[in-house]
């Protein structure tokens, strides 16, 4: 993969306060979390280096004359791995796709994003998987008109070097994205995802960021939270923080992702943290 590659990787092996079984907070390269007492995590002596690797493959349709706003993108695919963790073909015991999930969450939790349009998008939907749709921006007085709606199709995790030939053939690069104005200010009340100031990504690398910050708040909640959640359509917002806010958030306890630095930033750079209501400390 080359440096334009939109992947991200989180990793277990680190966390906020400590990464031993006791202490559920996540932070990292891909989170600890067990909220509901149920984690996904083999035991923390298990080598994850030496398990099968699997990729959770993300597709964004970006038409060349049409492409979507940024944020409503990166929020898209967010709720796009929400939507596919808490579906029954991953949860239960035996879902389809249940095995699939376990072994991707027993080894690196990789996440790639690549682009499609036209034929290729049509393509992209014949196989299984779950297509997320976002939300247009307003149009403002200096545009044509809002960009389109984010598409965002997931799949359930394959081999790293597995790839479905549909997919395989999907560019990866080419997922730079604006907004058609600042982003209005997110509702506090409800989950927020921050981006770090101090980390530049393409809009493909966000969105992978973005799936790893709403997994690790998944991981974080219980039961009846994770429930509500899903039952509202999962409601989130990402937005980058402040430099002065950010330095409260990472120290806050809240879930952080960690880069594992194999596109675009440095190793063990801080770009996301989870900031749902009911992870917050009183």
């Amino acid at each position: 993969m080359t440096s334009t590659d939109a992947s991200a990787e989180v990793n277990s092996e680190t966390g906020t306060e400590t990464s031993t079984e006791t202490s559920p907070r996540a932070t990292a390269h891909h989170g600890t979390g067990s909220g509901a007492g149920s984690s996904p995590f083999r035991h923390s002596g298990t080598d994850r280096d030496a398990a099968p690797q699997f990729v959770l493959p993300l597709v964004v349709r970006i038409e060349k004359a049409a492409p979507p706003a940024r944020t409503d993108a990166l929020e898209t695919a967010a709720r796009a791995v929400l939507v596919l963790l808490s579906d029954e073909r991953a949860t239960a015991a035996d879902g389809e796709w249940a095995q699939a999930v376990r072994d991707w969450q027993d080894a690196r939790i990789r996440k790639v994003v690549r682009r499609a349009r036209g034929a290729e998008w049509r393509r992209t939907g014949e196989l299984p998987g779950i297509t997320v749709m976002g939300r247009a921006p307003a149009a403002t007085a200096a545009e044509d008109g809002p960009p389109p709606a984010a598409e965002v199709r997931v799949f359930p995790p394959v081999p790293l070097d597995g790839w479905p030939k549909e997919l395989a053939k999907l560019q990866v690069s080419g997922t730079d994205l604006d907004d058609p104005g600042p982003p209005p200010a997110p509702d506090l009340t409800g989950p927020v995802l921050w981006l770090s100031p101090h980390v530049e990504m393409s809009a493909g690398k966000a969105m992978a960021q973005a799936g790893h910050g709403a997994q690790l708040a998944w991981w974080e909640l219980d039961d009846a939270t994770r429930a509500a959640w899903r039952e509202a359509g999962f409601p989130l917002a990402v937005r980058t923080a402040s430099a002065e806010r950010w330095d409260e958030l990472t120290t806050s306890g809240l879930p952080v992702v960690r880069d594992a630095g194999f596109t675009e930033i440095a190793p063990g750079s801080c770009t996301v943290v989870a900031d749902h209501p009911a992870l917050r400390r009183p």
